[in-house]
């Protein structure tokens, strides 16, 4: 008698994972499994809008002052290209029905990016017409706050990944709701920072 495994429980062993294994008092971290989800028989849908989830991944460049102390400095935030081209935007994908919608974002940012972090509050919600495929999606947007950059990740051999200022991602994205979705944070990290000085 064969061996037959739930859905669920095929997509969690499909999807990558992290393992810390600890090897003459050095900690490795091992890929387990290397490999982006396929498929879209998971795929939510509401109303026939595909629901897709992607993450801002940013951080704080860090600046030396006078005495040689890190400063915080501009904020960055990270691009990805297309699979298929050269256009940059953030990394983005459908939504599951096995997973939360930050759970998702972050998956979809760990596959195509390579970034992994702190997914904070959501930027908003966008209803956008896909270019690819003619049909209207909803697409939410958080945050990311990255703490680790991977040198391995399931799409390296498909996707570019670029540091840019804030400026400049507003420049090159090619979506126009992603763009939006930067605004927000640009905004939200803004008030953030002066109310944090008082000023």
């Amino acid at each position: 008698m064969g061996l037959f495994l739930s859905r669920k429980l095929a997509n969690i062993l499909i999807s990558f994972y992290w393992k810390k294994v600890k090897i003459a008092g050095v900690q490795i971290e091992e890929m387990v499994s290397l490999a982006s989800r396929t498929g879209r028989h998971l795929q939510r849908y509401d109303k026939g809008c595909r629901q897709v989830v992607g993450c801002i991944p940013y951080r704080y460049r860090k600046n030396s002052t006078s005495d040689g102390v890190a400063a915080e400095g501009e904020l960055e935030v990270l691009l990805i290209s297309s699979q298929k081209g050269n256009a940059m935007m953030f990394p983005k994908g459908g939504w599951e029905t096995d997973e939360s919608m930050e759970e998702a974002a972050l998956r979809e940012t760990i596959e195509e990016a390579g970034v992994k972090g702190e997914v904070q509050k959501s930027l908003g919600h966008w209803r956008y017409k896909s270019k690819s495929q003619g049909t209207y999606h909803d697409g939410f947007m958080f945050p990311l706050l990255v703490n680790e950059q991977l040198e391995s990740w399931p799409e390296k051999n498909f996707r570019q990944r670029n540091w840019v200022s804030a400026s400049e991602a507003k420049d090159i994205c090619q979506h126009g709701w992603m763009k939006e979705a930067l605004e927000v944070l640009v905004s939200r990290e803004t008030c953030m920072k002066v109310e944090a000085t008082g000023a």
